[in-house]
């Protein structure tokens, strides 16, 4: 008889509690350029909120951490974004879908998850919590079977994985060998045609910074609107600064906007999906094909197993899948994707000036950029080795649900015997 596979026998959750530490990018300390105030989002209509992103709590929810234990003994983790209330998900309600299944089985585990939160969740929050727990399982399995998490989705479809830099310095991603750079963009409508000239007028020093050849991409954080789009573009073209792509100019549910941009400015490259859930919610930006590339965020999705379906879908109409930041997790991904050429890497330093861990000191031994490409060695699950030094508070130590307060499961008992 074949050996019997191991079954899923615990779930828990962990918040790591230093700054930098985990998958939520904007955690960070005030110095670090990702939370500074010159970046355009869609709080900078408000004037009080426009000195800092850390102001209107862009890092207010935080990292999370999950530990999946098999009963062979064999642990499986990962890292990613929605801080306490995530783990609260997670332990009060997915745990049950979780634990006791064969970890083979992650189409039904994430239909389970997704299905049974579709009243509270299909975006945001409940998804990113489901996209952290997948990504535990796909690393408990492959650490299973003794086999990367590439190699299980299909395999190497590249030698290596080419990169550009996401920071503030474009200089600085030529000069580390990284094939472009994406810079956010300072200035949105709030800020009238005085920010219209300083945003062109910024983007014209990115460029000579690192001269016409080098590609650049602007990060405008769905911030604009669609005429704001069109001039901007359009005053950039007149003064001769060339912007590989803009990204994610408008509100993620704006589809309509998309087409209208693609008709207007048919040349130029469009992207988007950062904050995009869900096959449901790429479903019509590929059908559109009013976007060029799609950049979703295997931490914030759904996790690898909708990050694949997503794949698949776009593949079929040829429209390249580039997932938003993520290391590892994306790296392991793009390796195994033939629509994904290459891949984004956020400066996580706090200047943008030098190479950093994407999860800080989480990991031992994350796979690092060299001369701006990375390669995946044949370590099981997703690679990475937890620090023992690593600072991770157990979710029963800040939350232990008692009788009365409606934790999940509960069932007060009636004067009558009768439950609820």
């Amino acid at each position: 008889m074949p050996k019997k596979f191991p079954t899923i026998v615990e779930i828990e959750t962990f918040i790591p509690s230093s700054h930098g530490s985990g998958g939520d990018y904007h955690r960070q300390a005030s110095e670090h350029w990702i939370v500074q105030g010159n970046i355009s989002c869609p709080m900078h209509k408000y004037p009080e909120y426009k000195h800092s992103r850390t102001s209107w709590g862009i890092g207010v929810l935080g990292s999370i951490f999950v530990k999946i234990r098999a009963s062979d003994g064999t642990e499986g983790y990962a890292t990613g974004f929605g801080g306490p209330p995530a783990c609260w998900l997670i332990e009060e309600h997915f745990r049950r879908f979780v634990v006791g299944q064969d970890p083979r089985d992650t189409n039904k585990i994430w239909d389970q998850m997704f299905r049974a939160s579709m009243f509270y969740g299909r975006k945001g929050l409940p998804i990113a919590a489901i996209s952290v727990v997948d990504l535990a399982i796909w690393d408990l399995l492959g650490k299973i079977r003794g086999e990367p998490v590439y190699k299980m989705i299909g395999g190497r479809t590249k030698k290596d994985i080419p990169l550009y830099l996401t920071g503030p310095r474009p200089e600085v991603a030529k000069e580390l060998g990284f094939w472009g750079s994406k810079v956010p963009l300072p200035h949105g409508p709030p800020d009238g045609l005085v920010g219209m000239r300083k945003n062109v007028e910024y983007l014209k020093k990115c460029k000579e910074a690192v001269g016409e050849d080098y590609p650049v991409q602007v990060d405008c954080y769905m911030s604009l609107d669609v005429q704001y789009t069109i001039e901007l573009v359009t005053a950039c073209e007149k003064a001769g600064v060339h912007i590989n792509w803009w990204e994610e100019v408008l509100h993620p549910d704006d589809f309509d906007g998309h087409l209208k941009l693609k008709q207007a400015l048919p040349h130029i490259k469009f992207t988007t999906g950062e904050h995009e859930y869900t096959k449901y919610g790429f479903r019509k930006l590929i059908e559109n094909r009013a976007v060029d590339i799609l950049q979703p965020d295997v931490m914030w999705l759904g996790g690898l197993t909708e990050l694949i379906k997503v794949a698949n879908m776009a593949a079929a109409y040829d429209i390249p899948v580039v997932p938003h930041g993520s290391g590892p997790y994306s790296f392991q991904a793009i390796m195994a994707f033939s629509n994904s050429d290459f891949c984004e890497y956020i400066a996580n330093s706090p200047d943008g000036k030098t190479i950093s861990p994407s999860f800080g000191d989480l990991f031992l031994n994350e796979v690092l950029p060299h001369n701006g490409r990375v390669d995946l060695g044949d370590e099981p699950g997703f690679g990475l080795e937890l620090n023992p030094k690593a600072e991770l508070v157990p979710y029963k130590s800040f939350f232990t649900p008692s009788r009365g307060i409606g934790s999940a499961g509960e069932a007060e008992d009636k004067p009558n015997g009768k439950s609820a």
